[in-house]
C-alpha cells in the first residue's frame, strides 16, 4: 500500500474515531420523543444527567435532551456495532455538542 493511501486511511480513521451524535433538527417532535424514550429505556443510555438539577437538564428542550441521550447510547455501544440512526432522528457530527455544564462524553 502506498504511503499516500496509508496517510489518507489514517486521517479517515482518526476523523471517524472522534465522532459524536446529535439530534437532527429536521425530525418531528413526536418521532424525536419516541427515539429519546427508546434510547433512555431499552437502548440503555444513561439519561440521569438530563434530570432536573443535573448538568444537562438545561436547556430543557427535546432536541437538547435527545442529543445527549443519543450520544451517550452511541458512545457506549458503537464498538458493538451500534449506530446513531434512531429512525433518522440523529446524525453523526465531528463537532463537540457539549455546552456549558453539559459535557458530551467521547469514548475512543
Amino acid at each position: 500500500m502506498s504511503s499516500a493511501l496509508l496517510s489518507i486511511l489514517l486521517a479517515f480513521l482518526i476523523a471517524i474515531s472522534t465522532l459524536q451524535t446529535s439530534a437532527d433538527g429536521q425530525t418531528p417532535d413526536d418521532e424525536l420523543q419516541m427515539a429519546l424514550d427508546w434510547a433512555c429505556g431499552k437502548g440503555g443510555a444513561d439519561c440521569n444527567k438530563l434530570q432536573a438539577k443535573q448538568p444537562c437538564y438545561f436547556p430543557n428542550t427535546l432536541r437538547d435532551h435527545a442529543s445527549y441521550a443519543f450520544n451517550d447510547y452511541y458512545q457506549k455501544f458503537k464498538h458493538q456495532g451500534a449506530t446513531c440512526y434512531f429512525h433518522a432522528a440523529a446524525m453523526i457530527t465531528d463537532l463537540d455538542p457539549s455546552h456549558r455544564s453539559c459535557k458530551f462524553e467521547y469514548r475512543p
